[in-house]
């Protein structure tokens, strides 16, 4: 007996996007519901999708606020919101109203399909975190709070650790400055904090820090841990 299908509701507008990944999900084993606006996209939430790709540009409601209200409705769905080219700011304003990633317009499949496999594991990871997480040679025991890079013991200070920490158990999702400000300095805003001990953990775990395996920015937004193996 095969599983039911892990349902995603898809809120665009434009046919053509639907068409798209109602073509490209479906081949995937995925079942699509669609909504072309935000009413019809609150009705479906009724029919419990497991994840939600919800374009910013609607005809009937501002995307942040449709955001808002499916948050407010059920906290834990994974959302991966679609944006133009550019629009840094509606990106980091979606991914702080809980957005779990963001896509810009054009994409590719390929890219899409692994961004909803890393949005369906985050959630499943929050329930409980990993004792141990993976990813290429980084290893990060978060119960003995000891990171290797291949046979080799990291030591990091306790604020390098802590930046880790919050990577490992949001691992694949992309964090904003703000966010991982406040989760790791309470009052402090200057994202320049944050780019030294981002840029000092790098040069501890990274092969070439210049060139990030792990630790990947997201330009004018914040940073991604590589998703874990």
């Amino acid at each position: 007996m095969s599983a039911a299908p892990i349902k995603v509701l898809v809120i665009d507008d434009e046919p053509p996007i639907r068409k798209l990944l109602r073509m490209g999900l479906t081949t995937q084993g995925y079942e699509i519901l669609e909504a072309s606006n935000g009413k019809t996209a609150l009705e479906k939430l009724g029919e419990e999708p497991a994840l939600i790709i919800l374009d910013l540009g609607l005809p009937d409601v501002q995307g942040h606020e449709l955001l808002r209200t499916i948050r407010t409705r059920n906290e834990g769905v994974p959302i991966v919101v679609l944006s133009s080219r550019g629009d840094e700011a509606g990106k980091v304003q979606a991914l702080d109203l809980g957005a779990d990633d963001y896509l810009t317009k054009p994409f590719g499949m390929e890219e899409l399909l692994a961004r909803l496999r890393a949005a369906l594991r985050h959630q499943l990871q929050i329930k409980g975190e990993r004792p141990l997480f993976r990813t290429g040679d980084l290893s990060v025991d978060l119960v003995r709070r000891i990171v290797k890079v291949g046979d080799r013991d990291v030591k990091l200070s306790p604020k390098e650790y802590d930046l880790l920490r919050v990577l490992v158990q949001h691992a694949g999702k992309v964090l904003t400055h703000r966010f991982l400000l406040r989760e790791l300095w309470d009052e402090l805003t200057d994202a320049q904090y944050l780019r030294v001990y981002v840029r000092q953990l790098r040069q501890k775990i990274e092969a070439d820090p210049e060139r990030p395996q792990y630790v990947l920015t997201e330009t004018g937004i914040g940073y991604r841990l590589k998703a874990g193996d």
